[in-house]
């Protein structure tokens, strides 16, 4: 089985996560098979704190795979910036 779950990066105390498509079965940050997005929680100021390529993700759910609760919710709130900036650009 497949899953969207994130995988940690960064150092001690300054969190950076990758939203990874992975097997089940492999470790939290081992291998994957794609890199989808990446959500930096610290970030400040002009700094970009979620990317989601959104395409990719529903070809994956398309497809069966099954999103951590984390990842359902930053993959809600990256639709939701997506739809407020093409609103905006109307």
């Amino acid at each position: 089985m497949v899953t969207i779950r994130l995988a940690r990066h960064g150092a001690k105390k300054a969190p950076f996560y990758h939203l990874t498509v992975a097997d089940r079965s492999a470790k939290r940050d081992g291998r994957f098979v794609e890199r989808v997005g990446f959500f930096n929680p610290l970030a400040k100021g002009k700094a970009e704190q979620l990317r989601v390529d959104l395409e990719r993700v529903d070809y994956w759910l398309s497809v069966g795979a099954k999103p951590s609760e984390r990842v359902t919710k930053l993959i809600k709130r990256a639709r939701s910036a997506a739809t407020a900036e093409v609103a905006a650009e109307a």
